[in-house]
């Protein structure tokens, strides 16, 4: 029987969805739970996956880069036919088959090797990818043999020979500027390529905007001296990895002060709704993570109700999800206050602009030595600029200054900070 293929709901919102691939071909027969498309949402991509075996039929107009209706269906899978079939599904109507030319490796090989690459998730894919491995020297622990991310994560790239030292070059001859120029020939500098927006990245752009056109947007800074933090983290970070297999970062710190400082300040923590404004008596926390696809802001939701090892645990499983591709819309969802950290690629101070509707967003920077003026002595301290973009039109001066120096106080003494005193 044929099975339809639909494109399901990912969300109470999302009303259409992208195809960004198929990571199987029309014709090609697939087996149950193999990822079959990756779809893109304005918050999200989703992996759909095959509910049976069965040979592949993409209906027309759902190729890669389609616009799709939730609901729609945009393939079928014959759940009656067999790998065999698969060939003749996949050639068009009185096609001629032809004969496939001898292949110029060894038979087995190139078969195994072809079987196994057509049964990788995209994230396998990509570590393949990255690592240069040969996927069939690897033995796969997964479901029929299928290799799974902890094989590949585990395997060595095939060595390689040792490429021939290079034949001492010849002087170069002089040449000219002008002869260089006619060499080059035409100018490229028109030359340039031009792309559709993912869905993803058009949804980014229109919250930006949308932030910039309706808040009233004000960013205030001050800095903070990490000496305690680094010095509390350089003695646990051994056993704090012992204990929970990860490396103790400054996430946990700064969204533990930023709870403490959103119960003293509710407003940073509130949203306007019309003309009223939406407190929240809950804090979940986004914390903007970069992906392929753009930036992404998944919530470590109830972070009060986390110790500072379940606040590291939850962001670095976010990040994994976000780095895979597996974020959901829930994921993404629910936040009342979010932290940018530009400091993981250098940046020494910004002004981050605000995760709308949302009221306030904390930027962090950068630590970096720099002398400052301790009783009355310079000193050279590590010190980080931090910066608090605000709506203006329900957050106070006031309350924005106030709200960054509780997070500088609770930073700068992290024992306070963990015995929340």
């Amino acid at each position: 029987m044929k099975q339809e293929i639909k494109v399901p709901a990912v969300g109470e919102s999302i009303t259409e969805a992208t195809i960004g691939s198929w990571t199987k071909k029309s014709g090609e027969f697939v087996k149950r739970n193999e990822v079959l498309m990756l779809l893109e949402t304005d918050k999200a991509s989703v992996e759909v996956v095959a509910e049976n075996d069965g040979v592949l039929t993409i209906l027309p107009g759902n190729e890669a880069g389609a616009v799709v209706k939730i609901g729609a269906t945009v393939a079928t899978l014959d759940t009656d036919a067999k790998p065999a079939d698969a060939g003749s599904a996949a050639a068009p109507a009185g096609a001629k088959a032809e004969a496939a030319p001898a292949p110029s490796q060894p038979a087995p090989q190139a078969a195994a090797k072809t079987d196994a690459s057509q049964h990788l998730s995209p994230a396998v894919q990509r570590i393949v990818t990255e690592k240069g491995l040969d996927t069939s020297s690897i033995q796969g622990t997964g479901k029929d043999g299928r290799l799974t991310k902890g094989d590949v994560l585990e395997a060595q790239p095939s060595a390689k020979a040792p490429a021939a030292a290079p034949a001492k070059a010849a002087p170069a001859p002089q040449v000219s500027a002008a002869e260089v120029m006619a060499a080059r020939g035409p100018s490229k500098q028109g030359d340039k390529k031009v792309v559709p927006m993912t869905t993803i990245r058009k949804r980014i752009a229109e919250k930006l905007k949308e932030a910039q056109n309706t808040a009233a947007l004000l960013t205030t800074f001050n800095e903070i001296d990490m000496s305690k933090v680094m010095e509390l983290r350089a003695k646990y970070k051994d056993k704090f990895k012992e204990k929970y297999g990860l490396n103790l970062g400054f996430n946990g710190f700064f969204v533990k002060a930023s709870v403490e400082a959103l119960k003293a300040f509710p407003a940073v923590n509130a949203l306007i709704t019309g003309t009223d404004i939406e407190y929240h008596n809950y804090y979940n926390i986004g914390i903007a993570v970069s992906t392929e696809k753009g930036l992404m802001v998944p919530v470590v939701k109830d972070a009060d109700m986390l110790s500072l090892a379940g606040i590291e645990m939850a962001v670095r499983d976010l990040a994994l999800k976000g780095r895979d591709g597996k974020i959901t819309p829930n994921d993404l969802s629910g936040g009342t206050f979010s932290i940018t950290n530009g400091g993981v690629f250098g940046s020494l101070l910004s002004t981050p602009i605000l995760n709308y509707p949302q009221s306030a967003i904390l930027g962090l920077h950068k630590i970096q030595d720099r002398p400052v003026a301790i009783d009355g002595k310079v000193e050279i301290r590590p010190m980080m600029y931090v910066a608090l973009t605000y709506d203006h039109r329900i957050i106070d001066g006031k309350e924005a200054v106030s709200f960054l120096v509780k997070i500088k106080e609770l930073v700068e003494d992290p024992e306070r900070l963990l015995l929340e005193v």
